[in-house]
């Protein structure tokens, strides 16, 4: 009798401590606590402006804090070298930038860098990797383009693969599906949630709450720079988590497939009735 498949190993602990950001004096993010829980998906969510994008690039170590910190296991992450980060934490900006000319086998590879040093340059299972990101990402017939050639939708793709093929053992994205059609927004949250199932950590940053809550192990919602709801998706989206959040009223279903809520956003006016009266339901 074989033996049962092993559980992944829980990954490194990603934590913010009373972290404040912001790009001026004035801070964007507020004294936010958030531990990110490992091997799990975790989904940022809230309207524009409201600390999501910075909350990541405090996390990634792409921006310093104005007050407390981000700890990777409980060592400081301003700490830690350089390299050392990047063979765990992934990261996919909103808005990344190619070289001029080159392609996109080229770029992808580029991921690969924090497993190479001067004694350790590139090596055939380097290219393994690349081509499994690719695959996973419908990128393997891009391989060959010029990545200023590509769609939206065709780059945001192959950013994702080089995210993969870093192999981090924790993913920050932001916005990944932004660019994306519904078939291929669906695709890339299917490849994440695979990643996750793998023991990967992944954080990213969506608009979709209805997509958010069906992919979500742990839902984050934002607002003024604070986290204002946190937890499963089922528990932590109410109409009036969503109201005091966005601005908007919405109602929200329960999807027959998942119990997941889907949410339908309402008119802020009054419904009319065929004589142009205000309905009162």
């Amino acid at each position: 009798m074989s033996p049962e498949p092993s559980a992944p190993t829980p990954g490194p602990v990603l934590e913010a401590h009373g972290l404040s950001l912001g790009y001026g004096r004035a801070p964007i993010v507020h004294e936010v606590d958030l531990r990110v829980r490992p091997g799990a998906l975790t989904v940022l969510v809230g309207a524009n402006a409201s600390g999501k994008s910075t909350l990541v690039r405090g996390l990634a170590r792409l921006l310093n804090p104005q007050a407390g910190s981000v700890t990777l296991d409980g060592e400081n992450l301003s700490r830690l070298p350089s390299r050392e980060v990047a063979r765990t934490i992934g990261v996919l900006p909103q808005t990344p930038v190619a070289p001029d000319g080159i392609r996109v086998g080229d770029l992808v590879a580029h991921g690969r860098y924090p497993h190479q040093s001067f004694f350790r340059g590139h090596r055939s299972d380097d290219d393994e990797v690349v081509a499994a990101a690719l695959e996973a990402t419908d990128a393997g017939s891009l391989v060959d383009r010029r990545v200023d050639e590509l769609s939206g939708g065709q780059r945001q793709r192959v950013w994702i693969a080089m995210a993969l093929a870093q192999q981090p053992e924790i993913l920050l994205l932001d916005e990944p599906t932004s660019a994306l059609d519904v078939a291929h927004q669906v695709e890339v949250l299917e490849v994440l949630r695979g990643e996750v199932s793998r023991g990967r950590t992944v954080v990213l940053v969506i608009h979709d709450l209805t997509l958010a809550a069906r992919y979500a192990d742990d839902l984050v919602v934002m607002a003024g720079g604070r986290i204002v709801a946190r937890g499963e998706p089922v528990t932590t989206l109410t109409e009036e988590v969503v109201e005091h959040a966005f601005g908007v009223r919405a109602r929200l279903l329960e999807d027959p497939d998942t119990g997941r809520p889907v949410v339908l956003p309402r008119s802020s006016r009054q419904p009319t009735d065929a004589r142009g009266a205000q309905s009162r339901t």
